[in-house]
């Protein structure tokens, strides 16, 4: 068979990649998927059911037995060559999403991990792009407008998360003074926006979650914050995003932030839920500070279901810019949703799925 490209991706079979290798899939792509030894059986069940639902043909899916973690990723000798001569187009997500990760393993996965995929780009003989997936949360405790084009700070960080995906962003940066690189910075990716599905509780859901134990009377007290914004994408338009850009030569040498121009305040996700929820919005907000200090105490995980990691990302005063995303996918007619479109979904799927 003759394939027009041929796509390496990490991170598979996860939730944002499963649905990338959909979006992306045609009769003449194939895939190189890369997936860590103990996955490879979830991987061949999701690699049958994307080439049943888009009509391709399963031979053009390879999955790849490796480890970002190791020299050449990992790959069979024997195999290494064929992809290094193959592939055009690489798409780097694999990572650990964890605000509580331990530091070495942060520094394994998300960097040294990264550094290793860099080196496997430099080899590709037939490159046309290097697709980095990284994070707005790279700005760490930096406040205000942070912009596309920004990155080094010494700002720090709130965890190990954070500052490993920062030094590789970092990393990456560098080659794009040789390379065909795109960095995507996607914000807090939510559930789908027209099926609600995602694929844990975390971030906004700790909220949800909260409300949902006795909707009527917790939705009296607001506990959100009117002059902090959480920017929440639907991971539907992330995949769309991600998809579009990365095969627009616009997009080449670019860093873009896959974020909602126009983000809630917490106070107002807060009110857009239990809406949503009772048919009500909230009477009262106790002062933001005092609201912070509850959340930190040794109680409050227990009555809110929030851990302590996840508190200042209610209380963090940084917004993000999207100049770039926005007049790139213009063109493409892709555009963030706003949140109360589909909130009803979301809150069908946790009612649906109460554990995940």
């Amino acid at each position: 068979m003759i394939f027009r490209e041929s796509i390496f991706i990490t991170g598979f079979p996860g939730f944002i990649a499963g649905r990338l290798v959909e979006r992306l899939a045609k009769s003449e792509t194939q895939f190189f998927l890369l997936v860590q030894n103990e996955f490879v059986d979830k991987a061949m069940a999701e690699i049958t059911e994307i080439a049943e639902f888009t009509n391709t043909p399963l031979e053009s899916y390879v999955i790849v037995e490796g480890d970002i973690t190791k020299p050449n990723l990992g790959i069979a000798a024997e195999d290494l060559e064929t992809i290094q001569f193959e592939t055009t187009d690489v798409f780097h997500l694999a990572a650990v999403y964890d605000l509580a990760v331990a530091k070495n393993i942060a520094e394994s996965v998300n960097l040294e991990g990264t550094k290793n995929v860099n080196d496997f780009v430099k080899t590709l003989k037939n490159l046309r792009r290097y697709n980095y997936i990284s994070t707005c949360y790279v700005a760490g405790k930096r406040v205000g407008e942070i912009r596309e084009d920004e990155l080094a700070h010494d700002a720090g960080f709130r965890n190990h998360y954070e500052e490993t995906k920062y030094l590789a962003e970092m990393e990456v940066e560098k080659l794009k003074t040789d390379l065909p690189v795109t960095i995507f910075r996607p914000s807090v990716v939510i559930g789908d926006s027209q099926t609600g599905e995602t694929a844990k509780y975390d971030g906004i859901y700790y909220l949800i979650q909260y409300l949902r134990k006795a909707p009527m009377l917790l939705r009296v007290f607001n506990v959100g914050n009117k002059n902090v914004r959480l920017n929440l994408v639907p991971v539907d338009f992330v995949v769309d995003a991600i998809a579009a850009l990365a095969h627009d030569k616009n997009a080449t040498g670019k860093t873009i932030a896959i974020a909602d121009p126009e983000p809630l305040t917490t106070a107002e996700l807060f009110d857009v839920i239990a809406k949503d929820l009772t048919g009500r919005k909230s009477e009262f907000a106790p002062p933001a500070k005092l609201t912070e200090w509850f959340l930190n105490t040794p109680i409050s995980p227990a009555i809110t279901g929030l851990p302590k990691v996840g508190v200042p990302y209610f209380f963090l005063a940084q917004t993000y810019d999207t100049t770039v995303a926005s007049e790139l996918l213009k063109p493409h007619k892709i555009t963030c949703p706003r949140f109360s479109t589909y909130v009803a979904k979301i809150l069908d799927f946790v009612e649906e799925n109460p554990t995940l």
